[in-house]
């Protein structure tokens, strides 16, 4: 059953995120995080990103912008490597209380809560039309990949707000999604240095449990990205974007209730 919800997510999640404003990243940490502590579904997910990225870049590189590219990847690099390591920061923390509901004991961590937050946040902006509309200016873009890449090394939301910088630019449907997945890339590859050299390493017995469910959720994240490419022009996402907004809150509250 494990199998099957992150290998379902993953597929859904890499269909949409090729032409919407959440991604992989948004669906996918809340879905690990019911099946792994909150650092190692992060991580999960991050590798899971990781191939999906390289995979779609390998269906449309030549499409890609690489002026902005340079001008928004960088920013988020440096930036996703800030997060990656105030992840760190929090998971070392105490649990900020504990209680007993239902016979059953529950924490509520300082890294629960952010990364729950968090999660709440971004969904309630997918429920909120002008979010959807939201677009920046083109002399925004480093600042746009500073803040897409610190967020995308903290909790691993960072689709949102790179289609909000990248969206006004002019790009062709396909330029934008190669871009896109070139930043997604290097900012994947930036926290992925951070995890795998701190809680992955700490928590190593866990870590390798990791391994067939992110194979699984690479696997069908490819399906769903080819997929995507193929329904580019005739999928209409707000339905979805509802759905997967109302288990995000779901998901979101829990963490920071200490319930998941």
């Amino acid at each position: 059953m494990e199998l099957l919800i992150i290998g379902l997510a993953a597929g859904l999640a890499s269909a949409l995120t090729l032409f919407s404003g959440f991604g992989l990243g948004t669906v996918l940490t809340p879905v690990f995080a019911l099946f792994f502590p909150v650092p190692l579904a992060i991580a999960a997910t991050a590798l899971v990103h990781f191939a999906n990225n390289l995979f779609k870049l390998g269906l449309l590189a030549r499409q890609a912008d690489w002026r902005v590219v340079v001008r928004f990847g960088l920013p988020a690099a440096l930036a996703a490597f800030a997060g990656a390591l105030l992840l760190e920061r929090f998971d070392r923390l105490p649990p900020l209380f504990a209680y007993s509901w239902a016979g059953t004991s529950h924490e509520v961590t300082a890294l629960k809560t952010v990364i729950g937050g968090l999660i709440v946040v971004f969904a309630l902006l997918e429920l909120w039309p002008r979010f959807q509309a939201l677009a920046f200016p083109a002399r925004y873009l480093p600042l746009g990949g500073a803040l897409s890449g610190f967020l995308g090394g903290l909790s691993g939301h960072q689709g949102a707000l790179r289609s909000a910088f990248l969206i006004k630019l002019g790009l062709s449907k396909e330029a934008f999604v190669a871009t896109g997945a070139v930043a997604a890339a290097i900012v994947d590859l930036s926290r992925l240095l951070v995890y795998g050299t701190g809680f992955l390493a700490e928590h190593l017995t866990r870590s390798r449990e990791l391994l067939l469910p992110v194979t699984v959720g690479a696997l069908c994240a490819f399906a769903g990205a080819v997929l995507g490419a193929r329904l580019l022009k005739k999928i209409t996402l707000q339905t979805v974007q509802r759905v997967v907004a109302g288990m995000m809150l779901l998901i979101g509250v829990g963490l920071v209730t200490g319930l998941l």
